[in-house]
């Protein structure tokens, strides 16, 4: 029976999903350019650029294997599809489990029929079964159980190099002078031209649009970068924009590059004994811990999840996040820049820099979700629902994770080289030259202090309020600091 498979921008494998078992003489390939995509939000321009030039050339890849492709712009993607079906007599679609609840409603809606989504290497029936298991999400519960399951980096059930976790030998702060291998620059073809003339997009050469370039993308990881990664995945340095970092999860996300591709790829590195444990084990677990844990528990939470608001955070995005010069914070005003100039920084900036100055801040955590989703090339729904709400903000009252990740300057100053020629300082907490996030980091636990007392994992913090003999002059130091980051000023 002819069919029409529809695949999203982020299925692009042709070994999985949808297309696993297409045949190009039974099959119609649709793809939906939608204007919600284009033009529905404030979208970084290298963002919409990376992900429909990429659709475009998978599209393109298609066709040269015989599939009749329809790729059709439209103003929803449901209208595109409609517009297919008529065209091609009334098909079925079908298509693989989409990743977002807008998407599933929509084509659920419409008819279409799912397959399995395999983009993944857990099950969200196998993960709903583990979270309804247990008192608490740990995720290092689940990332043990994976390692088991999945038979990576174990002997037998010991993990191999004998402790599941080396996180704390992957905390060192960055070298000074840091020199390391470069990234690769990416050359465009004549799809990504057309696609930059339409968005009106000046092209940069950071991000691959094509399986070919993702795949150079990760043997140029795992030949120049892995065996550094481990130790400096934490490090923050305006020496090295990427600092060893794999600069796969485009890739991943979208899937030109399945996660079980990275995972064998990352064993086999390990293997050939030229890459320390903390390094492997450190990248693994961001792949089939995190990535994995994170998708599984936004399937969980539901729909709802993104509206949680438990510390009932107010305040209106800060415009230093969408413009630079609005502060004189150097670490922000370095990262967002980084953020403009490439759609990208590394998980510790995000959580560290963006996520806690948009916690201790008291911002409205989905105000700052959707900055977060329109800015990253990454930003998938359901990787920053939970990373934002769950981890980033603590919205959901701790359902995610144990504790708040809010800290003050002494942590960026230990883990960055932002601090030394900052206009802040940041082992002051009053004064008109005391840093920011120390201030607000007090004043972010004195606000909260009834309810973060009884947190195990925060009480020692609360009560180190009461050795504060400032604790007057601070609160009203975080007023000041709070109304001029509102005006640009701070």
């Amino acid at each position: 029976m002819r069919r029409i498979i529809y695949i999203p921008f982020d299925h692009l494998h042709r070994k999985f999903g949808a297309l696993k078992d297409a045949d190009p003489q039974t099959d119609v390939i649709a793809f939906v350019e939608s204007a919600r995509m284009t033009t529905g939000r404030n979208w970084h321009p290298e963002r919409l650029f990376f992900l429909i030039s990429s659709a475009r050339h998978f599209a393109k890849s298609l066709e040269e294997e015989g599939f009749t492709v329809e790729y059709v712009k439209a103003a929803t993607t449901v209208d595109g599809l409609k517009t297919i079906q008529k065209k091609l007599m009334a098909l079925p679609i079908t298509c693989a489990e989409p990743s977002s609840f807008r998407q599933y409603d929509q084509l659920k809606e419409l008819g279409a029929t799912f397959v399995p989504n395999d983009f993944f290497l857990t099950p969200r029936d196998l993960f709903t079964q583990w979270a309804e298991g247990q008192k608490s999400f740990l995720m290092e519960n689940f990332y043990r159980a994976q390692r088991i399951r999945l038979g990576i980096l174990v002997e037998g059930n010991k993990p191999t190099g004998g402790a599941w976790n080396f996180d704390k030998e992957n905390r060192l702060p960055p070298p000074k002078k840091y020199e390391g291998p470069a990234y690769l620059e990416h050359k465009r073809d004549e799809i990504d031209k057309e696609v930059a003339a339409e968005l009106g997009h000046s092209m940069t050469t950071t991000w691959a649009t094509t399986r070919k370039g993702a795949l150079a993308q990760m043997k140029n990881f795992f030949d120049n970068h892995f065996a550094e990664f481990g130790p400096l995945e934490d490090a923050m340095t305006t020496d090295n924009w990427a600092l060893h970092h794999s600069l796969l999860s485009p890739y991943i996300n979208n899937n030109l590059i399945h996660p079980s591709e990275v995972i064998h790829a990352a064993v086999k590195a390990f293997n050939s004994g030229t890459v320390p444990i903390e390094s492997a084990e450190g990248f693994i677990r961001q792949i089939i811990g995190w990535r994995e844990y994170v998708n599984g528990m936004y399937w969980f939470f539901g729909p709802d999840y993104r509206e949680n608001n438990q510390l009932n955070a107010t305040r209106k995005l800060l415009p230093l996040f969408s413009d630079p010069t609005k502060t004189q914070m150097n670490c922000i005003k370095e990262t967002v820049t980084d953020i403009q100039s490439r759609a990208w920084v590394h998980h510790i900036p995000r959580l560290m820099l963006l996520s806690n100055l948009a916690l201790i801040t008291g911002t409205n955590p989905q105000a700052f979700l959707d900055w977060m989703r329109e800015v990253f090339i990454d930003a998938s729904e359901w990787v920053m629902v939970p990373n934002v709400i769950g981890m980033g903000v603590h919205a959901d009252g701790g359902q995610m994770m144990t504790k708040p990740y809010a800290a003050g300057g002494a942590y960026i100053s230990r883990m960055s080289n932002y601090c030394k020629p900052c206009a802040y300082n940041p082992k002051l907490r009053t004064g008109e030259t005391a840093c920011p996030f120390t201030t607000l980091y007090w004043d972010f636990l004195d606000r909260h202090k009834e309810s973060f007392a009884k947190n195990h994992r925060m009480s020692q913090q609360v009560f180190g309020l009461n050795r504060l003999s400032d604790l007057p002059e601070l609160r009203e130091r975080a007023q000041e600091v709070l109304k001029g980051l509102e005006k640009g000023k701070i």
